[in-house]
């Protein structure tokens, strides 16, 4: 049975680290680009990217992870929830302008459920425990909705939002480091020591 080896596909004298084939170890020569057709000039070449079993790989880059941009969207979306919530605390009550969030955002839950079911990619395990978390993580996400409403009626200022985020994240840091078992870098300490200052700067 013939051997499989890995050779990196070459353009002239210019080697390109990502694009990796697999051909047959009888090929003895040095693989190189078609300029025409832009494939190796192998007869039986196998890409990673019919390897890949989740879809979400052809996003992976030589530079850039795929949570990258879940993280980009994220913060996008987070900032608008802020920016919306500014706007709503001049219009409506602290309690029920945070019931019609978190409502909202449940039902943007339910149909992202519905579609995971209809489409055929149902993959939602359950536990206790991560009911009981998850219900923690609700009652935390339904009361700092409330004090953010609180906090504009009563005249904070939406520039004051970055650095409130910034004490949360100060404290996932820190209980990252003494829960989760998380090196605690110097890198971390820093940015859990600067939060906490800008914090003390924000008090008046």
């Amino acid at each position: 049975m013939a051997k499989l080896a890995i050779w990196h596909v070459e353009l002239d004298a210019v080697i390109d680290p990502c694009p990796i084939s697999f051909v047959w170890k009888k090929n003895k020569f040095r693989l190189r680009i078609d300029k025409v057709s832009d494939q190796p000039r192998a007869s039986h070449a196998v890409h990673f990217n019919f390897l890949a079993s989740d879809l979400s790989h052809g996003l992976d880059s030589c530079f850039v992870a795929t949570w990258f941009w879940y993280a980009v969207v994220a913060a996008i979306l987070y900032g608008a929830h802020q920016i919306f919530t500014r706007l709503a605390a001049e219009r409506i009550g602290d309690g029920l302008g945070g019931f019609i969030v978190e409502a909202s955002a449940a039902l943007s839950i339910l149909i992202y459920l519905g579609v995971l079911w209809f489409g055929g990619r149902w993959n939602q395990k359950f536990s206790a425990a991560g009911f009981n978390y998850s219900l923690l993580t609700g009652i935390c996400v339904g009361a700092g909705t409330i004090a953010f409403f609180l906090l504009f009626q009563r005249g904070g200022p939406l520039s004051a939002v970055p650095a409130i985020l910034a004490g949360g994240a100060a404290i996932m840091a820190i209980a990252g480091i003494l829960f989760f078992h998380e090196a605690p870098s110097w890198q971390r300490l820093l940015g859990i020591t600067l939060a906490i200052t800008r914090r003390f700067l924000l008090r008046r």
